[in-house]
């Protein structure tokens, strides 16, 4: 008998606010909040989706916060927003059944940065000893147990721009298998860091939109050129539904089904023929035991690159052969958070199936002729929703689907 998954706790904090309500107000007033980033100051493109305003001493113990990197600060933050939304505390849940698994793409290039700048100057004795214990992957799941005191199993999927979805599946899975009863899951990344923004720009990767930053990220447009990196985390608790309804929990939403493929063609560039990702989402509709007639919205990849915007828009149609439902692109706001990014569409799915609304994708002025979604812009849009699908993609060909159901 299949095991029901249900989605318990949220947290997010991404460049439209730091707060789930505050993160859907954002993406609601449809708008963009990519900005000019002192941290890009000087390269080819020096603008991004940043977290403003953010201090993690605010919300985290001084040492903690001394002793991790960004994109730390964000999978602890929203992990705390998660676990206290879902109601645990300790002593009322097992910790050895509760595990963490979380997506990070990059390491921690924004450490990274000074330590080499040390070494080249021959500082080799000012380098931290907590320098590797701050940056690898790992950190973020390790010291998010470590705070919630998680003792079941504890790890990081790095699979570029899917990670947080891959994350989320395999979360799914533990659960499924009997592994845990509960497990945080979700996605962090912190891509404002100069090798990023040196490393996407020479590959043409970002957009190029200096003289507007606000209209850089265009998905789905045909006068995209690019995608705007972004930050942020996404973590929800998922839980087995009869323990959830045993604690008393509210289930915001079932995590019905997961897909994964590899494109098996090249480093950065998707497959022309979008084969990878068109066999994860078929996978995760069988997961789910549903038909793509039964999906009412899809949260796209999107990212606002020329080649891979076209190609996901075939695949989806390919994939829904009565048609698409309405689709939207997140990343027109709040920009390409890489491995977070994933996990943050599917926290905003939850949030879409809790308001019965689509939010806009920015930017879209003009769709792309060679497009053929119905795609939602200019405001949300309120319409019946009961299950949605979601979609990543990355780097090594890497996808990830996601179906999210109403309980």
């Amino acid at each position: 008998m299949t095991v029901d998954v249900a989605v318990t706790g949220l947290g997010l904090i991404t460049s439209a606010g730091h707060s789930v309500d505050a993160t859907w107000q954002g993406l609601c007033a449809s708008r963009s909040f990519a900005v000019r980033d002192p941290v890009l100051a000087g390269l080819p493109v020096d603008f991004a989706c940043s977290v403003s305003d953010f201090d993690a001493a605010d919300r985290l113990p001084r040492r903690l916060v001394r002793r991790t990197d960004p994109f730390v600060h964000f999978a602890l933050t929203a992990a705390q927003q998660a676990w206290d939304d879902a109601g645990l505390a300790p002593g009322h849940v097992d910790p050895a059944r509760i595990g963490i698994v979380l997506g990070v793409a990059s390491s921690s290039y924004v450490g990274f940065g000074p330590v080499f700048q040390r070494l080249d100057r021959g500082e080799e004795h000012l380098v931290s000893p907590l320098m590797m214990a701050r940056s690898i992957p790992s950190m973020a799941a390790g010291e998010t147990a470590a705070h919630l005191d998680c003792r079941g199993p504890n790890f990081t999927v790095s699979s570029a721009c899917a990670s947080g979805g891959h994350a989320l599946g395999v979360a799914r899975d533990l659960i499924r298998a009997g592994t845990c009863d509960i497990v945080l899951a979700g996605g962090a990344e912190s891509g404002r860091a100069t090798f990023n923004g040196i490393a996407f720009a020479r590959m043409g990767a970002l957009s190029k939109r200096r003289h507007d930053p606000a209209r850089a990220s265009r998905p789905f447009d045909r006068d995209r050129d690019g995608f705007v990196l972004s930050e942020g985390a996404a973590v929800l608790v998922l839980e087995r539904t009869d323990h959830a309804r045993a604690r008393g929990a509210t289930v915001h939403s079932v995590l019905a089904g997961y897909g994964a493929s590899a494109d098996a063609h090249h480093p950065t560039n998707p497959h022309p023929d979008g084969r990878g990702l068109h066999h994860a989402i078929t996978t995760a509709l069988a997961d789910a035991r549903i038909s793509p007639a039964d999906i009412d919205h899809i949260s796209a990849h999107g990212t606002g690159t020329p080649v891979g915007d076209l190609i996901e828009a075939r695949t989806l149609a390919a994939s829904f052969p009565a048609g698409p439902p309405p689709v939207t692109a997140l990343k027109g706001a709040i920009g390409h958070a890489l491995g977070a990014a994933p996990a943050i569409q599917a926290a905003c799915a939850v949030l879409s199936l809790r308001h019965q609304a689509i939010p806009p994708t920015v930017n879209l002025d003009n769709q792309d002729e060679a497009i053929d979604l119905d795609i939602v812009t200019k405001a949300p849009k309120e319409v019946p929703l009961h299950s949605i699908l979601s979609t990543a993609c990355g780097f090594g060909g890497a996808n990830a689907a996601l179906v999210l159901r109403a309980p």
